[in-house]
């Protein structure tokens, strides 16, 4: 079953973004909250961004995560290997810190200037929906990936644990970038629990105090505990500016653009765009 696994982590990777990019662009034509999804210079240069970074990642992390988990396992290293809580649980566990743990991976993104250069490649898109689930410089990618197989290391997390983990943060990468008009008592319910489009546009705003919240990457728990929850965005969700004040220029929205983006030190192009006190 584990070498199953890790000969097929990849496929099952592609088929899932393949089969939701697809979803999801009929679902935000049919019921889109502000229109971001309808412009295909956007789909074209956040996809080709994450099919460099992926690339990028394989060439300097050739063992995937599934991989490096079994290897834990097999050497009995990791917490939950010391501990004797049954697959079911230990898996659901293992699932639930390494939510905990990515969460944590977030804010420190934020927080760090230099980290924050990688990762606001991600906030500076203009607009939001599926594509920009996928839009990660490579230098996000590789120190998210090492953090995630220390995470994975100190858990003792099984493969399949870590599998189901991955599949569901691709998932809701996309689904909670998704450019969609849900039923406001729908979206209540599901934001009780889990991430929505609604929970994490907020993060996207322009606003500091906005980009600087609602971390949660599957459960909405995080962000309730430790307090980065904001509610509702400032200028309503169909309205408010997406990305930050000092890359809103064509330029830095080209793939090449996006590449160089860590490197340089943007300025705001309009005033009216508040706050630009990040690193």
């Amino acid at each position: 079953m584990t070498q199953w696994l890790i000969a097929n982590e990849a496929g099952l990777k592609l088929a899932e973004v393949l089969g939701l990019l697809a979803l999801l662009w009929l679902l935000q034509r049919r019921w889109p909250l502000r229109g971001d999804g309808n412009i295909a210079r956007r789909w074209r240069t956040n996809l080709s961004l994450i099919a460099i970074s992926t690339l990028s990642l394989r060439l300097a992390l050739p063992t995937g995560a599934v991989a490096f988990a079994a290897w834990i396992q097999t050497s009995a290293l990791g917490f939950l290997n010391q501990l004797s809580l049954g697959s079911a649980l230990e898996a659901t566990a293992a699932v639930v810190l390494l939510d905990l743990a990515i969460y944590w991976q977030h804010r420190a993104f934020h927080r760090f200037p230099l980290l924050w250069r990688a990762h606001r490649v991600h906030h500076s898109d203009l607009g939001f929906d599926a594509s920009l689930g996928l839009r990660f410089h490579p230098f996000e990618i590789l120190p998210s990936m090492a953090f995630k197989l220390a995470v994975i290391a100190a858990l003792g997390a099984a493969p399949i644990a870590v599998l189901v983990y991955e599949l569901l943060l691709l998932g809701f990468s996309l689904l909670t970038h998704a450019d969609l008009a849900l039923r406001p008592g729908w979206e209540r319910a599901l934001r009780s629990v889990f991430v929505t489009p609604d929970w994490h546009r907020v993060h996207h705003s322009v606003l500091r105090a906005e980009t600087d919240s609602n971390y949660g990457n599957i459960l909405s728990l995080w962000d309730r505990i430790f307090r980065t929850h904001v509610a509702q965005p400032r200028d309503g969700h169909a309205a408010m500016p997406i990305g930050l004040p000092e890359f809103r220029d064509a330029r830095s929205q080209t793939l090449v653009g996006l590449l160089c983006q860590p490197f340089r030190n943007g300025t705001p192009t309009s005033t009216s765009l508040l706050d630009n006190s990040h690193a």
